[in-house]
């Protein structure tokens, strides 16, 4: 906490009169560019990766950046209230979904958890069970990399899978007014791999990358 306080009072001595107004002109409402979908562990900061600022990322984080398949029985109204917001109230162009490495979540997949203990954590992972299933029945994406790791990047392009089996979302994709991106971070080298699927490769978002990437939009 005393981090956490002391980087309140340094933001409020160090903000510019640029970033004030900035601020000031965000109170009257948000126009972000894109929904980005991202796990909560903390390693994990989009705006600072993506050099964004307030404004540009309406986020929604969760355990192991999961997103419930309209086929689920179980639904998780956060979750999809946030994606309902983005879309219909934001009318965002783009939707991002982003794991990383070392992913604390696909680790639980593996393994297992304490269901007495962490019940709600259980049920929660059940939404990445599909990602480990393809992992084990062979398929993966990079090979080279741990299992962990192949394991988060096969997750990312599940959770693709499950936003865009929603009615709403798959309309605006076939119209063209909505696209869903895969993105992976890996923590240690800090850069970020954007899914390539005529390649099925996550590719390194480079100054080469980034303009292939742009031409597309």
């Amino acid at each position: 906490m005393k981090k956490l306080i002391q980087g309140i009072i340094d933001f409020r001595l160090n903000l510019a009169d640029e970033n004030r107004a900035l601020f000031t002109k965000l109170a009257k409402g948000q126009k972000p560019d894109a929904l980005f979908i991202a796990c909560s562990d903390s390693r994990v900061v989009p705006n600072l990766f993506a050099s964004t600022n307030p404004g540009d990322l309406f986020v929604l984080r969760n355990i192991g950046n999961l997103i419930p398949p309209t086929t689920s029985s179980h639904q998780d109204n956060s979750s999809l209230a946030v994606v309902e917001f983005a879309v219909h109230t934001l009318n965002v162009a783009d939707i991002i979904i982003c794991g990383h490495s070392d992913c604390g979540a696909m680790q639980a997949l593996v393994k297992g958890i304490d269901a007495d203990c962490c019940p709600h954590l259980d049920s929660w992972l059940k939404f990445g069970e599909e990602s480990l299933s393809k992992f084990r029945s062979g398929f993966t994406v990079d090979p080279s990399l741990t299992e962990l790791n192949q394991i988060s990047q096969v997750n990312v392009l599940q959770q693709m899978e499950h936003i865009s089996s929603y009615p709403f979302i798959h309309e605006r994709i076939k119209n063209q007014k909505l696209r869903v991106h895969g993105w992976w971070f890996d923590i240690a080298k800090a850069d970020v791999y954007c899914y390539e699927s005529e390649q099925n490769q996550f590719i390194l978002i480079d100054e080469k990358e980034g303009k292939l990437i742009l031409e597309r939009l």
